[in-house]
């Protein structure tokens, strides 16, 4: 049994033959009762491990393996909570293992571990250690690090481009830097709304529905800076922590009741980790908000099809929200919502949290397929012909992975804002004044 945290050895007894029934057995054919226990691996590395701030958990496991087939990736490769610890009684140096950087921080395993072993903590430590340490870091990874700093952005933009998709929005955008002043929400834009070319039509859909419903609304601009919450489950702690003290002191500049952002990473980081770093706010994911205003838009159109959503991980079990989204959809006119099999808190991982947004280059080589093309998949067999999502990271993830698997004319891939755009009419609407 264990004993803080270790485990006894056990005791041996053997006798010199065993009766199985009419048969006596010698000790010779009772190995089973020889010594067994296995004295030829060195722990050291799991102690390390467990030694980080954040990580002791990985000594709590006790190989049950529930976590195993739930965990995302095992599905896709080998992997999970519990053949991590096996590795690292065994002798593995995580911090030098190509597992390492695998892991999503999806949270499912954390749902079914009896022991409350937490990847969560524990792989962000574990990188933190790598990257303090000098270890060799996946260079997409190393890159990303480097544009954040260098830019305050993970695509490497520059601040000045963050709002060019409002140019094409067909709505006015109120940038507080330009016109300060007290607002309602202030919407925190981040990353691929702002600078990826499939992330604009989602922000340009949002800032349709925004004016619509009459919110008063607002954008950062050019004084924007990501979050950093994907960066720092990658292990760049410091990095986030820069970026927060750069964000608070922005953010108090200004005058505002809400802040309201598509991407469920800086939701997370504004909503869990902001006030533990004297910074609270009022925070809601972009569904959130727009889930109890549904009943004010006045559709002109429908969306005819089958339409399957994806729960992202820090939305939903991260978060404890899965209804918002679906409350959006049921409220489309012509949508029909079915579910795929892992759905809600059980739902499947598109791959891109815990930095696997810029680690597609590494896990290619470690897993059978991408995660997002496995989502796709089970998207696909839902029936379904549209793709649904709500995170920034998902649309561009999904559309390759629809892409790669052939899926590309069977399934489309669409943000949320996008679908209640398109039931109102879309941009020609706006510019009809309808």
């Amino acid at each position: 049994m264990p004993t803080g945290g270790f485990k006894q050895e056990p005791g041996i007894f053997e006798v010199e033959d065993a009766q199985v029934g009419a048969t006596t057995l010698p000790a010779e054919w009772n190995r089973q009762l020889a010594d067994r226990t296995l004295t030829d691996y060195d722990a050291v590395n799991l102690l390390e491990i467990a030694a980080l701030d954040g990580a002791e958990s990985i000594d709590w496991c006790y190989g049950c393996g529930k976590c195993v087939p739930v965990c995302p990736v095992d599905v896709v490769g080998e992997y999970g909570p519990r053949k991590i610890h096996r590795k690292l009684q065994t002798g593995i140096d995580l911090l030098e293992d190509p597992d390492l950087w695998l892991c999503t921080t999806c949270g499912n395993c954390l749902r079914v571990c009896p022991k409350q072993v937490d990847m969560i903590q524990i792989m962000p430590a574990a990188r933190e250690a790598a990257l303090t340490q000098g270890k060799e870091v996946p260079a997409e990874l190393q890159g990303v690090f480097e544009s954040t700093f260098k830019y305050g952005n993970a695509l490497g933009q520059s601040p000045r481009k963050r709002a060019a998709w409002t140019k094409k929005a067909g709505v006015p955008v109120r940038e507080l830097p330009k016109s300060p002043g007290p607002v309602d929400v202030l919407l925190y834009v981040e990353d691929y709304w702002s600078y990826h070319p499939r992330g604009h039509t989602a922000a340009q859909a949002f800032a349709r529905i925004l004016t619509r419903l009459d919110v008063d609304w607002a954008i950062l601009g050019h004084e924007e800076r990501t979050i950093g919450d994907s960066q720092r489950l990658a292990g760049e702690k410091g990095l986030f922590e820069l970026l927060a003290d750069q964000v608070s002191d922005t953010l108090a500049k200004y005058e505002f009741a809400r802040i309201v952002t598509p991407d469920p990473h800086a939701f997370n980081a504004l909503k869990n980790l902001y006030p533990g770093m004297g910074h609270s706010y009022e925070v809601l994911h972009y569904t959130q908000l727009l889930a109890p205003l549904m009943d004010g838009l006045e559709f002109t159109g429908s969306v005819d099809a089958k339409v399957t959503l994806h729960d992202p991980c820090y939305l939903g079990r991260h978060n404890g929200e899965y209804d918002a989204p679906r409350t959006i959809l049921q409220a489309i006119p012509g949508v029909e919502l079915v579910e795929m099999g892992r759905c809600r808190e059980n739902g499947y991982c598109c791959g891109g949290g815990g930095g696997g947004m810029w680690l597609d280059g590494h896990t290619v080589n470690h897993t059978r397929e991408r995660l997002s093309e496995r989502r796709v998949r089970e998207a696909a067999e839902s029936g379904a012909e549209i793709l649904a999502v709500c995170c920034p990271y998902e649309v561009s993830r999904f559309e390759d992975g629809a892409k790669s698997t052939g899926l590309d004319g069977v399934l489309a891939v669409r943000d949320l804002a996008e679908l209640v755009d398109e039931a109102l009419g879309g941009p020609e609407a706006m510019v009809q004044g309808d």
